[in-house]
């Protein structure tokens, strides 16, 4: 039966990764590779350090990875795990929250800053897109540099960018400085690309492998939180007083406080984030430094996920998703002042409880997904209710009653943001052995290209025939999408890896129960 097994499952890029040797074992004998065997020379080949990893959980019975590694492991230390990883993971998470707050804090207040420097709704919008546009270019230079340099530098590169943007803006408070303003926006967008890929990264070299996926939610979160307080926060701070002195007042107290928190958190950093623990949290970890760094082609990577038909449908999908979400964020001020006049303060509410409710959808995706393994099945019916999500927010948006948009926002976001952790989970088991941070890097780009995409359109059609028309265009995108996401088919290549696994290394006591030899980072 081995060499049924190691059909599907064990697709020829296996070879490709485990190289010359471990291609030959696999190939010839027609026989499935011991779990320690075949995880390591997949994590310590292409997704070796790389953005998004993968990390090896250890089945009970396996050989230790030194013998497996024929005598390398010995120089490795032992596995321990460093009481500073919660404080490393909450300093990330925090000045991850801290960015967030930046992209979305024009747009939460869109129509009083369009007031305040007598620009365009549509200059304003370009703030938010700026985010998208500037990640689109230099997501693999960053992803190569942290492969390079590790996550210290990365994570100080990020944090200093980010409190640089915030004092910029600082610059810009009379009208005619719209240009300032500007300037700090692109330099805080250049600061997300080096916070984006980091979470699944920070999960595997700081966390033992039952952790991983927590951290790596928390991780996440933290930049969902700093939307939601993007949302939140600045229709607080800045009332829509008609006085442009008052005004330019308001702003400044966010700006500095804004400036305050990314400053604090830039100087905590250089003083708490290290590059690695000083003991391996997992054996995995203790593997990959104790191995010399082997060459990776970003570029021999992408083209073999870019070559994977089943992939390419759900980067598609993914984009489609995520892009109609980016719009909705960017614009839900313009449609919620649009049918509510004065109720900024609500419309900043209304994208709170979206992004509540769509952290409540990612965990319970998430946790249903480690139990059940159905992924076509979920990613289909969670599309399809972000369809039907998006179709009643768009007939109820105009009705007057500003609760029932509440509720509808709400329904919208569970299922829309809920789909976020779904569609990275969904790409690692369709591209495995390939890194993971080669199949979200690119779903991000799918995203943030569509997002652009959708915030220009959806925004002059609001402009020119209303915001139904705008939301109706959103509800017609996601249809498209459902009707693709149909046709992914599940070729579950990590799941399929993993039974394999178990299977080899624990003949005599086969647990059906819980099958994962490998967790993903993303989640």
């Amino acid at each position: 039966g081995g060499e049924g097994r190691a059909g599907p499952g064990a697709p020829p890029r296996v070879a490709a990764a485990t190289g010359p040797s471990g291609g030959d074992r696999a190939g010839r004998f027609g026989q499935v590779l011991p779990a320690w065997s075949r995880a390591e020379p997949s994590r310590a080949g292409p997704g070796a350090d790389h953005g998004a990893g993968m990390v090896l959980q250890e089945p009970a019975e396996a050989p230790s990875l030194s013998t497996a590694a024929g005598g390398v492991g010995d120089a490795a230390a032992e596995v321990r795990l460093s009481r500073l990883r919660w404080a490393v993971l909450l300093l990330f998470s925090s000045y991850s929250l801290c960015n967030a707050f930046q992209w979305i804090q024009y747009g939460s207040v869109n129509n009083v800053f369009v007031r305040f420097y007598g620009v365009s709704t549509f200059a304003i919008d370009w703030l938010s897109m700026s985010y998208m546009l500037i990640y689109i270019p230099l997501l693999f230079p960053v992803a190569w540099l942290l492969d390079k340099r590790g996550l210290r530098l990365i994570a100080l590169a990020g944090s200093a960018l980010n409190a640089m943007g915030a004092w910029v803006k600082l610059g810009s408070l009379k009208p005619h400085l719209f240009p300032v303003t500007v300037l700090g926006q692109v330099i805080c967008s250049l600061a997300q690309v080096f916070i984006l890929g980091m979470p699944s990264r920070i999960a595997s070299v700081w966390f033992g492998s039952q952790e991983v996926s927590t951290a790596c939610s928390i991780a996440v979160f933290g930049n969902q939180l700093g939307i939601a307080a993007g949302f939140l926060v600045p229709p607080v701070l800045i009332p829509n007083v008609e006085d442009v002195e008052k005004l330019a007042y308001h702003i400044s107290i966010m700006f500095f406080m804004t400036a305050g928190v990314a400053s604090a958190l830039f100087i905590l950093v250089i003083i708490v984030f290290k590059e690695k623990p000083p003991n391996p949290p997992s054996r995995a970890q203790a593997l990959i430094q104790s191995r010399p760094p082997v060459e990776y082609s970003y570029v021999q990577s992408i083209l073999r996920v870019l070559r994977n038909a089943n992939f390419l449908l759900l980067m598609v999908t993914y984009g489609l998703n995520v892009g109609c979400f980016y719009a909705l964020s960017t614009l839900l001020n313009r449609m919620v002042i649009h049918h509510y006049p004065g109720e900024e303060v609500n419309a900043g509410r209304i994208g709170l409880t979206i992004i509540l409710s769509g952290m409540v959808g990612a965990l319970i995706s998430g946790i249903w997904l480690d139990k059940t393994k159905t992924y076509n099945q979920t990613t289909l019916v969670i599309y399809i209710m972000s369809l039907v999500g998006m179709i009643v927010y768009t007939f109820t948006l105009s009705l007057g009653h500003l609760w029932v948009v509440f509720v509808t926002a709400g329904l919208l976001g569970f299922f829309m943001t809920g789909y976020l952790p779904l569609g990275f989970e969904f790409a690692a088991e369709l591209t495995y052995p390939e890194s993971e941070g080669t199949s979200s890097g690119l779903l991000n780009v799918s995203a943030q290209i569509f997002g652009i995409a959708f915030t220009i359109s959806q925004g002059q059609i609001v402009d020119r025939f209303g915001t139904k028309a705008g939301n109706l265009l959103l509800c017609s995108v996601l249809f498209l999408g459902t009707v693709m996401t149909a046709f992914i088919k599940a070729d579950l290549r990590r799941q399929q890896a993993n039974l394999e696994n178990v299977q080899t290394v624990s003949k005599p006591r086969l647990n059906p129960c819980c099958p994962p030899a490998i967790s993903s980072g993303q989640h």
